[in-house]
């Protein structure tokens, strides 16, 4: 689908945090093929089992990668946003993932075909070396959700969410209902709705019609467990001297 010009420039690729820390040189030899995509909540990017195609760099977007039961009951592994890219399968060595890709918020992402993708991650230059840190960042964040889903409660499960969430939008305020955060997190309803409840009502957030808003800050991180900060941490200490442009 051809976007309008006005959407077109009103976007660009270093808003992706991979994309913006490659050396001049080589985003050059990308940009010609990075291609705008508007990603609709909801949208299913992969399936398990599927041929992965392309690679995405969200900018405004952000995507769950989550596992879906024979039950039909689902949770989340990992949130990928502006700091990263979702494909990691493409240069890991196989073209398909047992686990499924979907548009948790909407907005906008570049994508890159498989061929393109691997042509210059071959060339075994700064981009392999960048992926290849970031792996390992996504890697921490999906272990460390695991952890947290075993051992900590609700409220710090949401609390992490949330604040992992908020630091890949420009503002403080999220589209969501509690059925989905519910289904992100892989627990009931009305474990959400308790957790949302109390949170509000120690003004840390505020909840309505599908909205939340996110009030204190700080005084949500004092909610939530040590996941958050061990996922935030690993993430910049991987990726610290590659913020910018060589």
């Amino acid at each position: 689908m051809t976007l309008p010009n006005k959407i077109m420039d009103a976007y660009n690729p270093n808003q992706n945090h991979l994309l913006a820390a490659l050396p001049l040189s080589q985003f050059d030899d990308l940009s010609a093929h990075l291609e705008l995509h508007l990603m609709p909540l909801g949208q299913m990017l992969y399936e398990p089992g599927e041929k992965l195609e392309y690679a995405y760099f969200p900018i405004t977007s952000i995507i769950s990668l989550h596992y879906v039961m024979e039950s039909g009951a689902s949770a989340e592994t990992a949130g990928v946003g502006n700091e990263g890219m979702v494909g990691i399968p493409l240069f890991m060595g196989g073209d398909s993932t047992a686990s499924s890709a979907v548009v948790q918020t909407a907005g906008y992402a570049y994508r890159l075909t498989n061929k393109v993708l691997m042509e210059q991650f071959n060339l075994a230059g700064f981009l392999q070396r960048l992926l290849l840190r970031y792996t390992q960042a996504l890697m921490t964040q999906m272990s460390q959700t695991a952890v947290c889903n075993r051992h900590h409660t609700v409220e710090q499960q949401l609390s992490r969410w949330l604040l992992l969430t908020l630091d890949r939008m420009p503002s403080n305020q999220l589209v969501m209902t509690h059925e989905l955060v519910a289904s992100m997190l892989g627990v009931r309803r009305e474990g959400i709705s308790k957790a949302a409840g109390e949170l509000q009502r120690l003004r840390l957030i505020s909840y309505r019609r599908g909205h939340i808003t996110v009030l204190n800050r700080a005084g949500l991180e004092t909610k939530a467990c040590e996941c958050y900060t061990v996922v935030k941490n690993e993430l910049e200490r991987l990726l610290s001297d590659t913020l910018y442009r060589q």
